[in-house]
């Protein structure tokens, strides 16, 4: 496996009476959007805080694509001298362009004008339109081979962000150290090369967001069932995401799926446990309804 996207959203955890924030985190396999084959997968991990030594010990034989934010957790990881299987870090433009665009919210600006609030940037609306002008041309290459989206962004995205580049350079040198862009401008700045690799590599995507797609059930779970009731719940509860998201990824009925594996599961060969995948379930269900069909 060599291209992972992860993120960490929160769960609360139930403890001595109270609730304290513990992490999900979720790391997601899925090569379609560069015309892969691969079946795609999703892995759930819980843990009590946001320690970088978890995605450290997560991903401690991994080694290859890690596309996610720039959370200071995983860096350890790519630049460890001793690990055998290097990893390549490419940040997440979605991530970036969010902090430009709570500057230029048009409509959070209107509402807060009657508030006293600040006005738009409009260093920050440019920044946001240089990102729309880089997703559009990223849009209209999903799904292509790597080597085709390479050819593209050769052509088309990288004269855009070289330029983002030089003109961020150039804004960022105007501004005071108070300014609110500082922040969002040095996001990409200090890790320019991370969020770059994308020029590079036709793998990569501008974004992380099949990982943040895969939040989707946790969110609505932690409206319903509020908390885990202990850290082992918390754990099982990352099991059963593991289990629900790869179904769902592989267009596998996670209730079906989890109904005849579990009833099969117990008598089944060790030997043969890699039959009871989704993917592979899903190809032999097909192939024993075919001549009921006929």
């Amino acid at each position: 496996m060599k291209f992972l996207r992860p993120t960490r959203p929160t769960i609360p955890i139930l403890a001595k009476g109270k609730c304290r924030t513990g992490r999900v985190w979720t790391y997601v396999f899925d090569d379609r959007s560069f015309g892969g084959h691969l079946p795609p997968a999703a892995v759930y991990y819980a843990s009590s805080d946001r320690r970088g030594e978890h995605p450290q010990k997560h991903l401690a034989d991994y080694g290859g694509i890690l596309q996610t934010d720039c959370y200071n957790g995983f860096e350890p990881l790519g630049v460890a001298q001793r690990k055998d299987k290097p990893i390549t870090f490419a940040f997440c433009h979605a991530h970036a362009r969010r902090k430009f665009f709570e500057l230029a919210d048009i409509e959070k600006s209107a509402r807060d004008s009657k508030r006293n609030g600040k006005p738009i940037s409009p260093i920050a609306l440019e920044a946001v339109k240089r990102f729309d002008a880089l997703f559009e041309i990223e849009r209209q290459i999903n799904g292509l081979s790597a080597e085709e989206r390479l050819a593209v962004r050769q052509e088309k995205s990288r004269p855009l962000f070289e330029d983002m580049h030089v003109w961020l350079q150039q804004e960022r040198a105007t501004l005071s150290r108070s300014s609110d862009l500082v922040k969002a401008m040095d996001y990409m700045l200090k890790r320019w090369e991370g969020f770059a690799h994308f020029l590079e590599d036709g793998r990569i995507c501008l974004t992380n967001n099949a990982a943040e797609r895969a939040l989707r059930g946790l969110a609505l779970g932690r409206r319903n069932w509020t908390f885990a009731g202990s850290e082992r719940g918390a754990e099982r509860t990352a099991v059963m995401l593991t289990l629900i998201m790869t179904c769902r990824l592989n267009e596998v009925d996670p209730k079906a799926w989890l109904a005849d594996v579990l009833a099969r599961i117990a008598d089944y060969p060790a030997s043969r446990l890699h039959e009871l995948l989704p993917w592979t379930w899903k190809k032999a269900s097909a192939a024993t309804a075919l001549p009921q069909a006929a």
